[in-house]
């Protein structure tokens, strides 16, 4: 080693007089720190929110300076902390970097605060007295305050009352309103989230101390009062949402209401961070007149209780429901939350719909969308029967307008019905990539053109055929049609489709069918992922796996997905299917490095049971959904987590290991809800149209692969087939007892209830490591715990590294100071190659009876990435995909770290507001960017499924 790096045996003497060896590391660290600190002692300069390449050279060379003067005191010195930094200042004097050593020098003033005790109530007798919400004035008294924050950090090992006592103190003033200083506590916690993920916990129990305090007990409580009085609350809220009409009688009469107040877990409050918190105050809670009326436990066994009504057990079952929805094991979707108990229970989260090619019949579709939409469901329309724009008209001989009018109207619908009030109304349309109409429909998202033919609040899909598929990949024409001259296509798939198909292009070259077009299906293909590109529309989902799949095929046809790409149900004229989804928390699910198979049974087999309940409690807006749901008796459970899962086993996203957890993991969730179902059929009977089914057959989701490698003529599929768990047994089960569901597993999207539970979303890769999430509730900072806690065990989680995560937008790959493996695996969505979401998915979709809402990532995107990505997509056997995205969210505000306001929050519901102090734009794309990004209201909105 050189001498300037102090290769000898110094030694140096902490203020607390402890003897340590020297490290040149935290010279340079201290130094780098000096670089962000302007004149006035804020962190980060303007223009230099992180070292620029220069400036780390220079750190490094004035860092050699420091060591080789304070070697050339000799060889075996002890240096005091006071010694080494004043040779830091020297040296950046006589360098000439004045405005730097004078921000060390306060970057050293700074760090001797930290270390002053802290101060005492006395130092803030500013604050005399504060206006209560009654408008009298009251002594400003610290004890009550103080004993507050002290419950709320019970057991938070990072978080400190004082501090955030002191640092909401200090930015009030003498006669501040009550409600200030609730909300300067609450923003004293959120803007150390950054910094101390725990904060997030803190903050969340301080809207549980004075939000909910004050509504359901009419002032601030401590979190031993909450629980003291949590009994009371529930039973007296329940009361009171009987009284407002939006609960049920029979939710205060037909239970034990004591028994059941009994088995709140109060504890369970401590489980919620802080956006879900505020998610659960601002959407989920009952209200009356804008004051809530319950408590998050409470709200969660009433939830268990509307699905336990119709048990013959109430109680008991409704305790079974409450403990897995409170331990976060299992989440309802947001439908089935909303409106649990109330009077119009519609707690079904999706709708299908097939659209009549008659003018009655498309506004009976129209009005079906406003009743369906009007009760919290997310519709999918089914839009390839309306014939295409030059199409004759039998009864006025005149030609049609097409489909695109119509659709005009389905995105103003669901504009003006907004999900009752609590979110924006959701639809999306699909086509069959035969329709003449086609390449209007893929410009439908556009910014450009008559906007009386675009739609731009509502989502398109692509329904494309296997024959489109392979016609692309062979080069040849595809030929365009409209479904008046060829009625029976909208029905048939794989071969029966392909034989038909080619009998009317023959037809169109004999001249018997007059109107249709023909194009390179390349050309085509190549415009479907070009819009795709720009506007996030359509998506690209494949009719024929998801029909020649379907458990349901003897009894109809799979038209379109639903809103969110999971959902694969048959539609027709007379039915309009349903689905009712939940998601199972995977990491709750883990146990020594591995899935905890005997938890995961308990939980699905109440999760299984809970969905089914739902059929039969829910509030039908249309008859045809009722009809269908009764029927067949879809549900879809899914899960979430995935993301958070991988972090705990140490897998990085991008990896082979990663992909083999996805195949075991979906496979025991499959394996467990299938005999779930197969076991409540022998409780209360196989759904009705089970004969005839591929259950009935013997043929499971799995074996339904060789259906579509058969119908592929042998090529185009290559999927791992493996198993590990005994599906003969459980093909036997099946076989003698029935299915009580006719589909069971689905992955949606779990945008908002994620939140809730405070785990990533279904089976997303993380976002990025800190960002700022927009949603109906205001914004908030989200930071990778997980990351953190892994740069807390080497050492290098510090103000550094927390600029360079903002700088670099919550990516880790180019901070040096972190170690490869770590970068692997905190690797962000845009940083893994986008093959290893398509071949996790496809391990997953050999087990699932329905879908996956699958985003698909692409850092960098180009035609050539995106033609693989999807083209692998279908190869691998998937039967939908979900939005594209080629752009990172909202980049991280470049805030000021020490001063502590951090990412301004407006938030809907009375909670604190911090100023933005700075704020930089989003990066640019490579291009034309997808409008819905993870975070952003407009992609919540897409949590009509969850």
């Amino acid at each position: 080693m050189k001498r300037e790096d102090l290769i000898g045996a110094h030694m140096v003497i902490r203020r607390s007089g402890e003897t340590v060896s020297f490290d040149r590391a935290k010279i340079a660290n201290a130094m780098a720190k000096a670089f962000l600190y302007d004149a006035h002692g804020n962190l980060y300069r303007p223009g230099a929110s992180s070292l620029s390449a220069a400036q780390r050279a220079k750190v490094e060379e004035l860092t050699k300076d420091v060591c080789a003067a304070l070697n050339r005191r000799g060889e075996s010195v002890a240096f005091r902390i006071e010694d080494i930094q004043d040779q830091v200042e020297r040296v950046l004097m006589r360098s000439g970097e004045h405005e730097v050593a004078r921000g060390y020098v306060l970057y050293r003033e700074m760090a001797s605060q930290k270390r002053t005790p802290a101060p005492t109530m006395g130092q803030y007798d500013h604050v005399k007295s504060y206006r209560r919400r009654d408008g009298a004035l009251a002594p400003f008294d610290a004890t009550f305050w103080i004993a507050i924050i002290e419950s709320v950090v019970l057991g938070l090992e990072n978080v400190s009352a004082t501090d955030l006592f002191h640092e909401a103190v200090r930015n009030l003033y003498n006669e501040a309103k009550e409600t200030e200083i609730e909300n300067a506590l609450v923003l004293a916690a959120r803007t150390k989230i950054e910094v101390e993920p725990e904060h997030a916990k803190a903050a969340a129990r301080l809207v549980l101390a004075f939000q909910l305090g004050q509504d359901v007990f009419g002032k601030p409580v401590t979190l031993d009062e909450v629980a003291a009085g949590y009994g009371e609350a529930f039973i007296r809220g329940i009361e009171a949402g009987v009284k407002a009409e939006l609960l049920t009688e029979d939710m205060s009469r037909g239970f034990d209401l004591g028994r059941l107040a009994s088995a709140i877990r109060p504890e369970r409050d401590r489980l919620l961070n802080y956006l879900g918190m505020q998610t659960l105050y601002d959407r989920y809670l009952l209200h009356v007149s804008e004051r809530r009326i319950e408590l998050p436990q409470a709200f969660l066994m009433r939830v268990a209780m509307g699905l336990a009504r119709n048990e013959i057990e109430r109680e008991t079952r409704a305790i079974e429901f409450y403990e897995v929805l409170s331990s976060f094991d299992y989440m309802s979707s947001t439908p089935t939350l909303f409106n649990t108990g109330s009077r119009r229970s519609q707690l079904s989260s999706c709708y299908l719909t097939t659209i009549s090619d008659d003018l009655e019949g498309i506004y009976d579709g129209l009005k079906e969308n406003a009743l369906l939409s009007k009760f919290a469901g997310g519709l999918g329309n089914d839009w390839t029967n309306v014939r295409a724009m030059g199409a004759r008209i039998k009864g006025t001989n005149g030609k049609s307008q097409g489909v695109v009018p119509f659709l005009k109207v389905v995105n103003d619908t669901a504009v003006a019905v907004n999900q009752g009030g609590k979110r924006q109304g959701a639809v999306c349309a699909y086509l069959e990539s035969w329709h003449l109409d086609i390449e209007e429909f893929l410009d439908l998202r556009k910014n450009t053109g008559d906007d009386r033919r675009r739609t731009h609040d509502m989502n398109t899909a692509n329904w494309i055929p296997d024959l489109f598929m392979k016609r692309v990949m062979e080069g040849g024409e595809w030929t365009l049609f409209s479904p008046n001259d060829v009625p029976d296509l909208h029905d048939l798939y794989g071969m029966k489709f392909e034989e038909r198909y080619v009998q009317y292009e023959a037809q169109a070259d004999a001249g018997v069918i007059r109107l249709f077009k023909r194009r390179p299906a390349v050309e085509l293909w190549r415009k479907m992922l070009g819009m795709l590109f720009e506007t996030g529309h359509p998506w690209i989902t494949f009719k024929d796996p998801c029909n020649i799949r379907s458990p349901q095929q003897h009894v109809g046809v799979v038209h379109s997905s639903n809103l969110c790409t999971e959902i694969t149900l048959n539609t027709s004229d007379e039915e309009i299917a349903v689905c009712n989804l939940g998601s199972v928390n995977l990491v709750n699910h883990l146990k020594d490095g591995r899935i905890d198979h005997e938890k995961l049974r308990r939980t699905v087999r109440i999760a299984m049971r809970m969905l089914d309940n739902v059929i039969d409690m829910n509030y039908y807006a249309v008859a045809k959904a009722r009809l269908s749901n009764l029927k067949h008796r879809p549900v879809g459970l899914g899960l979430m987590g995935h993301q958070d899962a991988l972090y705990i086993l140490g897998i990085p996203f991008g990896s082979d290991e990663a992909v083999e957890f996805s195949d075991r993991s979906m496979e025991a969730l499959a394996y467990h809800a299938y005999e779930a179902s197969s076991d409540l059929a022998v409780e209360r009977g196989a759904y009705s149209s089970f004969k005839g089914s591929l259950w009935s057959k013997g043929v499971l989701p799995f074996d339904s692969m060789k259906l579509l490698a058969e119908s592929r003529g042998g090529q185009y599929l290559e999927v791992d087939q493996s198993i590990t768990m005994d599906w003969d047994n459980l093909r036997e089960k099946i076989l003698k007892q029935g299915m009580r569901n006719s589909n069971c597993i689905a992955i949606a999207p779990t945008a908002t209830i994620s939140n809730i539970v405070g785990v990533s979303a279904c089976i997303e890769p993380q976002f990025q490591n800190l960002y700022v999430k927009s949603n109906l509730s205001g914004e908030f900072t989200l930071v990778n715990e997980y990351l953190i806690a892994d740069l807390k065990k080497l050492g290098i989680w510090d103000e550094l590294m927390l600029a360079d995560l903002k700088y670099y937008d919550g990516s880790v790959q180019r901070i040096d100071r972190i170690p490869e493996e770590i970068k692997a695996r905190y690797a962000t969505a845009f940083e893994i190659e986008p093959k290893w979401l398509v071949e996790g998915a496809a391990r997953r979709q050999k087990w699932i009876d329905q879908a996956q809402s699958l985003n698909i990532y692409v850092g960098g995107a180009s035609g050539k990435k995106l033609d693989e990505v999807y083209k692998l997509a279908w190869i691998r056997g998937l039967k939908t995909t979900y939005y594209l995205r080629t752009m990172a969210a909202t980049s991280v505000e470049k805030s000021t770290v020490t001063s502590g306001a951090l990412n301004a929050v407006a938030p809907s519901a009375p909670a604190a507001v911090a100023p933005r102090i700075t704020a930089e734009p989003a990066l640019e794309a490579d291009g034309p960017v997808c409008t819905m990004r993870p975070g952003d209201q407009g992609y919540e909105a897409c949590d009509a499924c969850q």
